[in-house]
């Protein structure tokens, strides 16, 4: 009995020593190569560390600028009337845009001034055409459209006169004032043409509106006066200073009509 016991107390200790062999052995068995569809978890991390940035495609269209035909009506001289009882008149304002920087553009108006100076009061009408064109100066960012210019019309006017009263020049301080005379005298088919340099400036306030405002050095080519007369007033081209000098100004609101857009192309540098 005593022998058999120590021949199990054996054969334990021999299988707890290969079990425990056996296990070990297991532990140290190279890990299987992964297959074609198994990803590695640092890959996972990494990608979820990393993520791919997307394009943004707005950055990516390309810029266009719009070309239209912009009208408006000068303001000031639609309300002036409104404030002066001597003066009635409108002007239509537009400019076509057909390059990047330069515009077609021309005033058409009519007139009806009373003029009464110190020697006399007398009263134009007539109507007048200005063309040329203006060149935009100003850089624009993105989207924006604002316009500051430089440019030059041909004015051509068409007109009347008409003397209300005058009177005679007295040199002598022996007497007084002088009589005033109504005359009535009408003087028609007047005509003028001038050139002017014009300067100024519209931004857009609105989508398609625009406010802006003007400045004109006017010069006299030919001025066709009455008998006994002169043209002291010239629709379009205002008071005459010295002749053949005058100054000019408007302040105007116009809506912008697009026809079409073109692809703005980079300037290498």
């Amino acid at each position: 009995m005593k022998h058999t016991l120590k021949s199990i107390i054996s054969i334990a200790l021999v299988l707890t020593l290969f079990l425990a062999q056996a296990q070990e052995t297991s532990s140290k068995k190279p890990i299987p190569a992964p297959d074609k569809g198994f990803v590695p978890i640092e890959t996972v991390v990494s990608k979820k560390a990393n993520p791919i940035k997307k394009t943004d495609t707005l950055s990516t269209l390309p810029k266009t600028d719009r070309y239209g035909l912009r009208l408006g009506v000068d303001l000031f001289k639609l309300t002036r009337g409104f404030y002066d009882k001597d003066y009635k008149g409108i002007e239509f304002v537009g400019d076509y845009r057909f390059t990047k920087r330069y515009f077609l553009a021309a005033e058409l108006g009519v007139e009806n001034k009373t003029t009464d100076d110190t020697r006399m009061n007398f009263t134009t009408k007539g109507s007048y055409l200005k063309a040329g064109f203006d060149y935009n100066g100003y850089e624009n960012w993105l989207d924006m459209e604002n316009i500051i210019s430089v440019g030059m019309r041909y004015g051509f006017s068409t007109f009347s006169q008409e003397l209300n009263n005058y009177r005679i020049y007295n040199s002598s301080q022996y007497f007084g004032s002088s009589e005033t005379i109504n005359s009535g005298d009408k003087f028609n088919g007047l005509t003028a043409s001038w050139i002017e340099v014009v300067a100024g400036l519209k931004a857009k306030v609105f989508n398609n509106v625009f406010m802006g405002f003007s400045f004109r050095l006017n010069t006299l080519l030919t001025n066709k006066k009455p008998d006994n007369f002169d043209n002291l007033y010239i629709p379009g081209f205002n008071r005459t200073y010295n002749g053949s000098f005058g100054v000019g100004f408007n302040y105007t609101i116009s809506y912008f009509i697009p026809i079409y857009k073109k692809k703005v192309i980079p300037v290498k540098k």
